[in-house]
């Protein structure tokens, strides 16, 4: 199957001539060494014939932005779950955005400003922390919620929550499409999924937490159970050693554009 284009026409042609002078380096040695630098190199040869780079489309690139500069990037979610509540009780805790750090592990603390803004501190990877204002765009009762982030944010992001009645009167389907840009662009992405916080992961947890809540009144949690040490492990290691986020009976899907 062929690939689709995830880098731009000028990183393929600077990959492509790397990799032509890594080659050229690798046979001339004649060793062990030079070996895998030609090996190397022809990976860039590949990589930059193609146009399709796997690291880059192991967090999500698609062809759609390939010729945006990769720091100019975004990071796009789409999750769905269904939880046993009527939708009204789903829509008003969820629209109390200062429950919300109960379930979205990430965030540390939301504070309702006023007037439709709220101020929101999350958790970033190395133990840092981030922090933006947002602003509500778009509500209707019991249907949806609508934001972005105000300007000069440090992790600029829209987004949108749609509730609505799930098929054969079994509770409320839930759907999450979320857009940031992270402070490196693509870059930033691979760093934050190589600490454990990879976005497609981390939303379909949050969301399997939030059903906990509203199901049961009780947070999920996996602490010290062995999906806890995978989750763990991911965040010393790096989540390209153990694959991607736990099984969810919801349906995900994460680009970079």
């Amino acid at each position: 199957m062929q690939k689709t284009q995830n880098i731009s026409d000028v990183e393929r042609g600077v990959t492509a001539v790397a990799g032509g002078l890594l080659t050229i380096y690798g046979i001339s040695k004649r060793s062990p060494l030079g070996l895998l630098a030609a090996a190397a190199g022809g990976w860039l040869i590949v990589r930059g014939a193609s146009g399709y780079c796997p690291m880059t489309a192991a967090i999500g690139a698609s062809g759609e932005d390939a010729q945006n500069p990769i720091w100019h990037r975004k990071i796009h979610v789409h999750h769905a779950i269904t939880v046993q509540r009527q939708r009204s009780e789903v829509y008003n805790f969820w629209r109390n955005f200062e429950n919300l750090p109960q379930f979205m592990r990430h965030l540390k603390s939301v504070r309702d400003l006023g007037d439709n803004r709220s101020h929101w501190v999350a958790n970033a990877p190395a133990g840092q922390s981030v922090e933006w204002d947002a602003v509500i765009t778009d509500e209707r009762l019991d249907e949806l919620i609508a934001w972005r982030s105000l300007e000069g944010s440090q992790v600029p992001n829209r987004g949108i929550v749609r509730f609505q009645d799930a098929p054969g009167g079994r509770g409320t389907e839930i759907r999450v499409e979320l857009e940031y840009e992270p402070p490196a662009g693509v870059i930033g992405a691979g760093i934050a999924k190589l600490f454990g916080e990879e976005p497609k992961g981390q939303v379909a947890d949050d969301l399997r937490r939030f059903r906990s809540i509203m199901e049961t009144g009780e947070v999920l949690t996996t602490d010290g159970q062995p999906s806890d040490r995978v989750r763990q492990a991911k965040g010393y290691f790096g989540v390209k050693l153990f694959g991607p986020g736990l099984a969810d009976d919801g349906e995900s899907k994460v680009s970079v554009r």
